[in-house]
Formats: structure tokens, C-alpha cells, sequence
């Protein structure tokens, strides 16, 4: 667990969402903005066409390499944005599932967004994550 994020939970709130209400950060913390990762291969073709699940689990293996690269990992993450291309709030389900199951037990704040498009052919999910590390 990370020693740099800290979740925030208000018994004010509803707790039906499966995700703390807000995280913070110590002032000396180094943030990490990951863009938009979207679920491509290295060949840059669009993983599992036609499946919201496997698009969202491709997008937070791919993440989790971002995060890596930048030396911090899942549970540095202060905030995510899973953004899924369809109207049907089942397909956002399943995207939603993959993103809360990888972040166990680090329930990051996160907004889960239906979007009419996204930029690549075949793109059905994408994560945006806010991270913040101590050197």
C-alpha cells in the first residue's frame, strides 16, 4: 500500500459507490499524469475488438506499465477516468469491474463516463490516472 496517497471517506457520503470519496497527497509528492491509455498492442492495432472487459484489462496492464516507467504503481494513483465508448451502462459495467478489480484493496476515487467515440479504430475504453510519488 502506498505510503504517498491517502484515501479519504466521509460518512456524510453514500458509500454504494466502490471507491473512496477523495485522495490527497503530501506537498513533496512528484505527480504523474497518464494520459488516456488506450488498449493497443505495441503493432498499435486495438486489443479485444468488440469487448469492453478486454479492452479495459489491455488498458490497465498498459498502465500499470506507464506507472512503472515512471517508478510508482497502482497504488499511488490518486484518481482514474475510465472513459467507455457506448451508451449502455451495462458496457460501462464491465469496463468499471476490470478497473475496480485491478485497483484492490486501493479503492481510488474514480468517474466512469459513457463517450460517444473514442481515437482509435475499433477503441471501446480508455484510463485516465492521476498518481503522485515520493523520490
Amino acid at each position: 500500500m502506498s505510503q504517498t496517497v491517502t484515501l479519504i471517506r466521509s460518512a456524510d457520503l453514500s458509500d454504494v459507490a466502490e471507491y473512496a470519496s477523495a485522495a490527497t497527497a503530501p506537498a513533496e509528492a512528484r505527480l504523474i499524469f497518464r494520459a488516456g491509455v488506450c488498449p493497443l498492442y505495441l503493432d498499435g492495432c486495438t486489443a479485444g475488438v468488440g469487448d469492453y472487459a478486454a479492452q479495459a484489462s489491455e488498458a490497465m496492464e498498459d498502465l500499470v506499465t506507464a506507472l512503472r516507467a515512471a517508478e510508482a504503481e497502482l497504488s499511488d494513483v490518486l484518481s482514474t477516468r475510465v472513459l467507455v465508448a457506448s451508451s449502455k451502462q451495462s458496457d460501462l459495467v464491465d469496463a468499471w469491474a476490470v478497473n475496480r478489480d485491478a485497483f484492490r484493496p486501493h479503492d481510488v476515487p474514480s468517474t466512469l463516463m459513457g463517450v460517444t467515440i473514442l481515437g482509435y479504430t475499433d477503441q471501446l475504453v480508455e484510463i485516465e490516472a492521476v498518481a503522485a510519488a515520493i523520490d
